[in-house]
């Protein structure tokens, strides 16, 4: 099984511009099904895109594509005429939000923003569109979701994933990926890679996916890659010890940042006292949970967590 999407997940791509196009096709050539896109001056038009699969060499598979995706006005006729459940989101940033809450009007189940900059006033108004609808929204400013060999949704890299028994769940998009590769190669793998963004206000939180791992019969452990600035980690190590029924090993970027010192991403920053590094890895360690040193040990770590729990 994986978290959020799968095989039958239905895409539609909010923003095809040069950025977009590159990104459907490469989810395309990873096999997910990316359905329609969305361009108010292309309605009617059809995207053609043809090439390689990711997959080419193997056993049952193609080795080309040919996909035909169809532009709409909006979302909703979009997901009326396709049946999609999920959207990528690579609008510019002054025009995300909106973009982001037609997909919620729409009724879209999953919403995931790749945009990065989305001014912070324009996210809170998004998170209070979002209180009471069935909705999910990752990101803004995230590499996307994927479920290994099975559907592929953002801008995170699919060759180096590999299907196998770990969760990943991260901040951080380049960590993201080295925890994958490091997972990929020490044989463990993963059921789904989700990576949250690491912009102030987002939808959905460390909390949340640490919740579907936990539910997931498949996931037998996860890596959780956090940053400097706010208190995500420290809630998420309080949950984890409490209720977590699996292993876990994390990460925390930022260890060297001095106080007051924005880190790339808009939440990377420790102001007041609060979200240093060293009160996160105490937080996660005393919940039990396994803190690599460096970025280079976070494979390691995951490894140890899994011998503690006895499931090596």
């Amino acid at each position: 099984m994986s978290i959020l999407v799968n095989q039958d997940t239905k895409v539609i791509v909010q923003g095809l511009g040069t950025f977009g196009r590159f990104h459907a096709e490469r989810s395309i050539a990873y096999g997910s099904q990316m359905v329609a896109a969305v361009h108010p001056r292309r309605a009617g038009e059809k995207e053609i895109f043809d090439g390689e699969t990711d997959h080419s060499g193997v056993a049952g598979r193609p080795d080309t594509y040919h996909h035909e995706m169809p532009i709409f006005f909006g979302v909703k006729e979009a997901a009326e005429a396709t049946g999609a459940n999920a959207s990528v989101v690579f609008v510019p940033p002054p025009f995300a939000a909106d973009a982001i809450m037609e997909a919620v009007d729409a009724g879209i189940e999953l919403v995931i923003a790749i945009t990065e900059g989305i001014p912070v006033a324009d996210m809170m108004e998004v998170k209070r569109f979002l209180e009471g609808k069935s909705s999910r929204l990752v990101g803004p400013n995230c590499p996307g979701v994927i479920t290994p060999h099975q559907c592929r949704i953002g801008i995170m890299p699919g060759y180096i994933h590999q299907k196998g028994r770990i969760g990943v769940v991260s901040r951080s998009g380049t960590l993201t990926y080295e925890a994958v590769y490091q997972l990929t190669n020490n044989g463990l793998g993963q059921t789904t890679a989700v990576g949250i963004g690491g912009d102030p206000v987002n939808g959905t939180n460390f909390l949340d996916v640490l919740k579907l791992f936990n539910d997931d019969p498949d996931t037998e452990g996860v890596i959780m890659i956090g940053e400097i600035g706010g208190s995500a980690e420290e809630e998420a190590a309080a949950w984890i010890a409490e209720n977590m029924q699996k292993p876990v090993a994390g990460f925390i970027a930022g260890t060297t940042a001095p106080p007051g010192k924005r880190m790339g991403h808009a939440g990377a920053i420790v102001s007041g006292g609060q979200g240093t590094a060293a009160d996160k890895i105490a937080a996660m360690e005393k919940a039990g949970i396994v803190v690599a040193a460096t970025p280079s040990d976070m494979g390691k770590a995951m490894m140890d967590a899994m011998k503690i729990a006895g499931k090596a």
